[in-house]
């Protein structure tokens, strides 16, 4: 009998925001796989361990993905790291590949996912607290009201645009272009609030994007609310 894939969502950052199912997953799985090249390199991995004994006892897979945007070499590396998960789960065994966050939002489990399916194995997703949602209840606000829209963007690629939409804008990944997304904003004549490593020890808080810095770690979000008409 075949073994499964998981693709675990362990949440933005602190462990006490694992789910119970994320956690129950992880424990029964004689396998983990993590983006890294090794165990204690995967911010995942490093999360899940002070929630689950007896990680360090697991096989681990360590599947760092290459920082590019060539989807030839992207592609590749993907089918290698399927084929090496597919041959534990041909030995029923499962697999949990842990990912921050939530896997179903700009995860690159997501891919080998796909990919594990196409193969004819199964393969299954355990949603995690995005981090988003976790900024948005440590600063005290909602993501949306009533019949907002609510748009997701990855400040890695053009915002101008993004930001002209109705309702709310989550930026993610803000950090390695914090410089241009401040100057856009203010352009924009637009506020947001930043959470830099939400749920981290080192997590920082910024109400006002001109006393943040120029540039924060990978794990940045900006919340961008629209601005609400007073009521009466």
């Amino acid at each position: 009998m075949s073994g499964i894939l998981y693709g675990v969502g362990v949440g933005p950052g602190d462990p006490k925001l694992m789910t119970l199912l994320a956690v129950e997953t992880i424990e029964k799985c004689p396998v983990i796989a993590v983006p890294a090249d090794s165990r204690k390199l995967a911010v995942s991995y490093r999360i899940a361990e002070k929630m689950i004994n007896g990680m360090e006892e697991k096989e681990c897979l360590t599947l760092s993905i290459p920082m590019t945007k060539d989807q030839q070499i992207l592609k590749e590396k993907y089918k290698q790291d399927a084929e090496l998960i597919i041959q534990r789960l041909k030995d029923g065994r499962d697999v949990a590949y842990l990912t921050i966050g939530d896997p179903t939002i700009y995860s690159t489990y997501i891919y080998l996912h796909r990919l594990i399916r196409e193969q004819g194995y199964p393969a299954e997703i355990i949603n995690g607290i995005p981090s988003f949602c976790a900024a948005a209840a440590r600063v005290g606000e909602s993501l949306a009201d009533r019949s907002e829209q609510l748009h997701i963007i990855p400040s890695n690629y053009e915002i101008e645009k993004a930001l002209e939409y109705p309702g709310s804008k989550v930026l993610m990944k803000a950090g390695s272009k914090l410089s241009f997304v401040k100057q856009i904003l203010k352009e924009k004549e637009t506020e947001g609030i930043m959470v830099e490593n939400c749920g981290f020890p080192d997590e920082q808080i910024y109400y006002d994007m001109d006393r943040a810095p120029e540039k924060t770690s990978y794990y940045t979000t900006i919340l961008v609310r629209q601005k609400q008409e007073k009521e009466g």
